[in-house]
């Protein structure tokens, strides 16, 4: 058959097949189609049941000694610091796991002045397991004849006799400067000292006393040599810096002045921050 017939006849059976009008829309059925995906009444029974059970275990839990805690364990402390988070969490033994008041539980453990920061782990099926930072010991504060122990955060972490840890370094108040253990130092100055004491690594055990006074922080070394570090900031640096100078200063020098890093002073006589008006540089 010739190709212009074939084509003749297609476009005659193309048109013979009319399309209605207006079009038909797929008629549609709400309830049959809610009664395809709504649950059966054994389903919602089944999950009704799960649910109750689920209520049941949680509250039989919480009220009963089945997951009751009889073991804490505290990791990321000493010895001590882990004996004195027991000794605060103690009257939680034999409380159940479930329904813990977690942060009821942290608060308490930050509130101990060895203590930084706290977080807590249920380890279930009796374990309370808590992770502390430690403060760390910078200095011992002296008022008097008092003394403590400060962190390098100037926390006041615990009472001390006069003599005791000698290596580290005294850090002096006013006897009317007010200090409560497990609090903040309200000497500014005090505070700094002992931060600047903390930062200096493996300097601090050659720093007999720390003090900040007229805007200058001062590491009275054992050897009675005075080291001004200036305002306060850079102390790392400025400790790196000593080091480095201290083996090359002249015999029987007084001060070394590292306020300015890279300019590094030392001298004779007093430092030059609290010599008289008339005196001059060593």
């Amino acid at each position: 058959m010739p190709a212009r017939a074939r084509l003749a006849r297609s476009i005659a059976r193309v048109e013979a097949r009319a399309l209605p009008w207006p079009p038909t829309w797929p008629e549609v059925r709400p309830r049959a189609w809610l009664a395809r995906i709504a649950p059966t009444r054994q389903s919602l029974a089944v999950g009704f049941g799960l649910l109750a059970v689920a209520v049941g275990g949680y509250l039989v839990a919480r009220e009963t000694a089945l997951f009751a805690i009889d073991r804490i364990e505290v990791q990321g402390g000493s010895p001590r610091v882990a004996a004195e988070v027991r000794q605060a969490l103690a009257p939680l033994i034999g409380r159940p796991l479930v329904g813990l008041d977690g942060s009821g539980v942290v608060q308490k453990v930050n509130a101990l002045p060895t203590v930084v920061t706290a977080s807590y782990d249920r380890a279930f099926p009796h374990t309370l397991r808590i992770t502390v930072v430690p403060e760390r010991p910078a200095a011992v504060l002296r008022r008097g004849p008092e003394s403590w122990l400060v962190s390098m955060r100037g926390r006041v972490m615990e009472p001390l006799s006069s003599t005791a840890l000698p290596g580290l370094p005294r850090v002096w108040i006013s006897t009317r400067t007010p200090v409560r253990l497990g609090a903040d130092l309200t000497a500014a100055g005090a505070a700094r000292a002992a931060h600047a004491v903390g930062l200096a690594g493996a300097f601090a055990p050659r720093v007999a006393s720390a003090s900040y006074a007229e805007g200058v922080l001062i590491f009275h070394l054992r050897s009675g040599l005075e080291l001004l570090l200036g305002a306060g900031g850079d102390i790392k640096l400025k400790v790196a810096v000593a080091e480095r100078v201290l083996g090359m200063l002249p015999a029987g020098s007084d001060f070394l002045d590292v306020g300015s890093p890279g300019r590094p002073v030392s001298g004779y006589g007093s430092p030059p921050s609290f010599a008289p008006a008339s005196s001059s540089r060593g």
